[in-house]
């Protein structure tokens, strides 16, 4: 038996329980909440899609009760607030970090051996709070953006192309961030040839750009966040682990020595299995691609360091 516990009924965390149990990733998904009946109605309205889609996971709604999590293999963390108008970054890391730091400690009293995947904004520097503040071990803990912004990546790609989004690869590395993310263009392929086959230099950069700007862009269009692509890159990597499929994806990882960095947790390429992070796969960089790995980690230290000076790692 297998059990994800997603924390955050709205748009990203129902999308990402939807997507489990469509896909028949667990047995059951615990979806929960600290608004009163709201995770029970997304539960609700999930479970009467079954027949119609021919699932057999059981999604359950929680108010604010832990003890329903409990023995959870994964927990996803999607809980926290947007950005207001008025309201800092700074602000928004320390609200944020107080609600993420609160739900996982909650959890993993229910669920001590959990592997934790957190979605929730600023993700990289939420990650990193988890990891240090929790004491678990480095593959227990994965920030979810490079799988996201590795998906944008090729959907891009596609559509330059003109062809099946399933039939291109393409990384993205670095910070969770539009200026902080680096779309590896010099390795992406389609059907196994380099995308400079098939597209101008121009056109590479293009898509790069729009690639950097995806969230932002969508957030133009819509008035809001995103939620169908993040909640479905949450899914996939708890699938990945649950499954054990050992699939590679882009996920941020708390790195020692790789890629030359040590104390931070930036999006790399892992090996996704049982054990959460089986490996981290260190990729061959060229200069340029280096140089902007070392500007993407220069901003996310900058961004760790709130946490610091607001006391909230010691």
């Amino acid at each position: 038996m297998s059990k994800v516990t997603v924390v955050g009924a709205g748009n990203v965390g129902a999308t990402c329980a939807n997507v489990l149990a469509v896909n028949e990733v667990a047995n059951e998904v615990v979806l929960i909440d600290i608004k009163e009946g709201f995770a029970e109605g997304k539960a609700m309205d999930i479970m009467q899609t079954a027949q119609l889609m021919g699932f057999d996971t059981v999604v359950k709604g929680v108010t604010n009760d832990y003890s329903q999590t409990a023995n959870s293999d994964v927990v996803i963390i999607t809980s926290g607030i947007p950005r207001k108008p008025g309201m800092t970054r700074e602000e928004l890391i320390g609200v944020n970090a107080g609600i993420v730091k609160s739900v996982t400690e909650n959890c993993l009293k229910f669920s001590p051996n959990a592997i934790l995947v957190i979605v929730a904004n600023p993700m990289d520097p939420m990650a990193f709070l988890t990891y240090k503040t929790l004491g678990l071990p480095r593959n227990r803990v994965i920030g979810m953006g490079g799988a996201l912004d590795s998906s944008r990546f090729k959907y891009f790609i596609s559509q330059a192309i003109g062809c099946n989004a399933n039939e291109v690869e393409g990384i993205v590395i670095g910070g969770h961030g539009d200026t902080t993310m680096i779309p590896l263009d010099r390795i992406a392929t389609y059907k196994g040839m380099p995308i400079t086959n098939f597209l101008s230099k121009e056109k590479i950069e293009e898509v790069v750009k729009s690639t950097m700007v995806g969230g932002a862009t969508l957030t133009g269009l819509l008035g809001t966040s995103a939620w169908m692509a993040p909640g479905a890159a949450a899914a996939s990597v708890a699938e990945s682990i649950i499954k054990n499929q050992g699939k590679m994806i882009t996920c941020a990882a708390y790195l020692d020595g790789e890629y030359g960095m040590k104390d931070i947790m930036i999006g790399v390429p892992v090996i996704l299995g049982k054990n959460g992070i089986e490996r981290i796969v260190e990729l061959e960089l060229n200069a340029d691609e280096k140089a902007k790995l070392a500007a993407s980690e220069a901003a996310v230290r900058k961004t760790n360091q709130v946490l610091y000076e607001s006391g909230l790692i010691k």
